[in-house]
């Protein structure tokens, strides 16, 4: 009897440590298959988001990334820096500076102030003191880096401005016979795109004003559309997402902005606060009109950040089925496979016409701005 007790003890530790032991690698699996896990949320966030290189392409494990030049401006010294990003790239850090991983800085360029080294650097320089502890500091220097998005906007407006002043040269050597020759091809398009906005936006919304204001709806007609454009190409120099980038929109809101009020006549001004309504509705109406000249630019800027950005974070969801499907089997994996590329292909179809639409309503709305700052006495 007692050597039936000791082997049924021996039996339930063996049972007990077995167990503990396939509980341990499961949780191994288990953590492994979750670091391997594709985490949507964080790429969608990475391919809208800015960055201080331009990924191209990944082969065989190493990236392909286009540096950028990085210009920031030190904190603890005062120094200005400029240098390549690549030193940035991989978790590296370079004269102290290096891309934050998390944090309220991710993604953007820190500098580490503190530590025993910081506090000898600090002490001499007189400069930012730091922690009482040794543990260095993140903060933000000023940052005048070219990122991606900085990058693809100065490289579209260069090639619009070429693009316009090759059509404005045809247009100047066309001056001494302008009815015997006539447009054709790329001049052509551009001519009937430049009269839809002219005669189709600019004229009945502004009025007899509107050639003072045509040269700048063109301009924001022709940016918008073409940065859009050039975000839908899915490589190198597309897919950065510019207009989706509230600070751009932001700017383009401010500019209509600035126009409308600048440029508005008098009876503009009357009829926001000294509107034409009774006595005792005017100390009313006097805020509202007013709160309405500052929801003008904000609804600008709104509109088109989240219809870009809506478009961007489709695309790349839709690419996401592919690999989170992998895991359902062939079968599955297959059919999701091919109903996401079609939806893909659709969804970029559509995003062409949203390209266009966005930059149409954009400048459509601009222009009433610029009419409605552009009120008349009424006589009688």
């Amino acid at each position: 009897m007692k050597y039936k007790n000791v082997i049924l003890f021996i039996a339930l530790c063996l049972c007990l440590f077995q167990g503990i032991a396939g509980q341990a690698r499961n949780d191994g699996h288990a953590q492994e298959a979750k670091e391997n896990e594709l985490n949507v949320r964080e790429l969608i966030l990475e391919h809208i988001g800015d960055e201080y290189g331009w990924h191209v392409t990944t082969l065989n494990g190493y990236d392909f990334v286009i540096p950028l030049p990085v210009i920031v401006q030190s904190k603890q010294t005062g120094e200005w820096h400029l240098f390549s990003s690549s030193h940035l790239h991989g978790g590296h850090e370079y004269k102290g500076f290096h891309i934050a991983h998390e944090g309220q800085y991710k993604g953007k360029i820190v500098e580490s102030i503190g530590g025993i080294a910081g506090q000898a650097r600090n002490d001499s320089r007189g400069g930012v003191r730091p922690p009482t502890d040794n543990m260095p500091q993140e903060v933000r220097p000023l940052d005048l880096s070219i990122t991606k998005v900085a990058f693809s906007l100065i490289m579209c407006s260069i090639i619009l401005i070429v693009v316009v002043l090759c059509c404005a040269r045809w247009y100047k050597k066309r001056q001494g016979h302008p009815e015997t020759v006539s447009p054709s091809g790329f001049v052509a398009f551009m001519e009937m795109v430049i009269m839809s906005v002219v005669d189709g936006i600019a004229k009945p919304c502004i009025g007899k004003n509107y050639k003072r204001y045509t040269p700048y709806l063109l301009t924001v007609f022709f940016f918008i559309i073409f940065i859009n454009l050039v975000g839908l190409i899915p490589f190198f120099p597309g897919g950065a997402n510019v207009t989706g980038n509230i600070a751009i929109t932001c700017v383009l809101a401010l500019c209509t902005f600035a126009i409308t009020n600048i440029f508005g006549t008098k009876e503009y001004w009357k009829e926001i606060f000294l509107p034409d309504v009774p006595h005792w509705l005017k100390p009313i109406m006097a805020p509202v009109e007013f709160l309405g000249i500052l929801t003008k630019p904000f609804a600008l800027m709104i509109r088109l950040f989240a219809s870009i950005l809506a478009g961007h974070a489709l695309l790349l969801g839709l690419t996401c089925i592919v690999f989170l499907t992998v895991r359902l089997g062939v079968g599955i994996n297959s059919g999701m496979t091919v109903f996401s590329v079609l939806l893909s292909v659709f969804s970029n179809f559509v995003e062409i016409l949203v390209a266009y639409i966005q930059a149409y309503v954009f400048t459509m709305l601009s222009a009433i701005y610029f009419g409605l700052s552009q009120a008349e006495k009424h006589n009688g």
